[in-house]
Parts: C-alpha cells; structure tokens; sequence
C-alpha cells in the first residue's frame, strides 16, 4: 500500500531511529488514554487513534496490529507511570505495606484506570488479569525486586520472593478491584487500614 502526503514520522519505520520511535509512541499512548479516559474502551479503533494522534494508520500498524493490542500496551504503560509515581524501591515490610497501598490509591485516581474501574471493570479481567500478560509482569517484577530487598534486611519472611509478590498482588489487586462493591459497607479509610494489617501480617517474619 502506498501511502500519499503521509505524516513526516510514517516516512521511516520505529527501527530507523530510536528517540523518534519513542516519541510516536508516546504521542500513541497519550492520545489513547484521552481517548479511554474521556469514552472508555468503545472509543478506542485505530482509525480514531490515528486521527487523534495525527498520524496514519499505518504508524499504529507498524506498533500494534489492532485496538486490543493498543489497550494492552496502554494497560501496562499506565502501570508503570504508577509503579515511578509510588517512588524508589522499598528497603523494609513497613515501606512495601505502604507502598503498596498507594499504588491503589493512585490506581484508583488515574484517569484511565478509574474511569474503567467506574464504567467497564470487566477490562481489567480480559485485558490485564486473565491471565500473567505484560501489564502483571510489571506489578510482579516490581513487588519481587521489594520483597527480596527487605527479605535481606530481615523484615520480610523467608520464601521466594516471586511466590510472595503473587500473594501480595492478588491481596492488593482484590481490594482494589473490589473496593467500589463494598463502600457501603466499610469507608475508603478503613479499608486501606485492613488491606495494611492483611499485607504487614502477610510478609510479616
């Protein structure tokens, strides 16, 4: 396919350089969490990316090959702008417990993601943890490389430190998931007190 009077990035492909690959793709993923935040998935195509991104279809193409692809790649990119905003690497339980707790916080505020957790939950279970996809690997990676680091310090149980970020995720994913069906019953405030007690008596040595 030809593609006529296209934008001046589609004229090379990611490979040929790597700071302007970056920069679409940021300007892809910017563009759709406007997209998802403002309409929700249903918004999403590449042909509506494109056009808000000003770029061509193609450029999306060249990344992802459809609009599942494109909600995957922003799922795990939201994530980790979650994971650097909750701050550097903890060094002991208490730090983690907290941590941890204000990584749902700041899920839960993220346009994205609370939009989604608002109007379509049933995402999260498709696209993010159906099964261990990118976006869980990311949490994963982040929770272990914590969790050996206090195992070290003698604040944490010995175990496998993978095997304990799988419990700590499940733990925390549930409470953050779930929160909105139980607000009638118990306040944010509390829950994040519970949800601190179950994390701390969870690694607790």
């Amino acid at each position: 396919m030809t593609i006529r009077n296209a934008p001046a990035e589609d004229q090379s492909p990611p490979s040929g350089g790597q700071d302007g690959a970056d920069h679409v793709e940021r300007r892809l993923l910017d563009a759709a969490s406007e997209i998802v935040a403002t309409r929700g998935t249903r918004g999403l195509s590449v042909t509506e990316l494109a056009r808000a991104a000003g770029v061509s279809r193609p450029t999306v193409y060249r990344r992802w090959e459809s609009a599942d692809d494109v909600l995957r790649a922003l799922i795990a990119h939201r994530m980790q702008q979650v994971i650097t905003a909750v701050g550097p690497r903890a060094a002991d339980r208490a730090a983690i417990v907290d941590k941890v707790v204000r990584f749902g916080e700041l899920f839960d505020a993220d346009p994205v993601f609370g939009r989604l957790l608002d109007t379509e939950p049933e995402v999260f279970t498709r696209y993010a943890f159906q099964r261990i996809g990118r976006s869980q690997r990311v949490i994963l990676e982040w929770l272990a490389a914590n969790i050996l680091a206090a195992q070290r310090g003698g604040t944490v149980r010995a175990g496998s430190a993978t095997d304990l970020a799988v419990m700590v995720l499940l733990i925390s994913q549930s409470a953050v998931l779930s929160h909105k069906t139980v607000t009638t019953v118990i306040e944010a405030d509390a829950l994040h007190t519970e949800l601190t007690h179950a994390l701390d008596g969870y690694l607790r040595p």
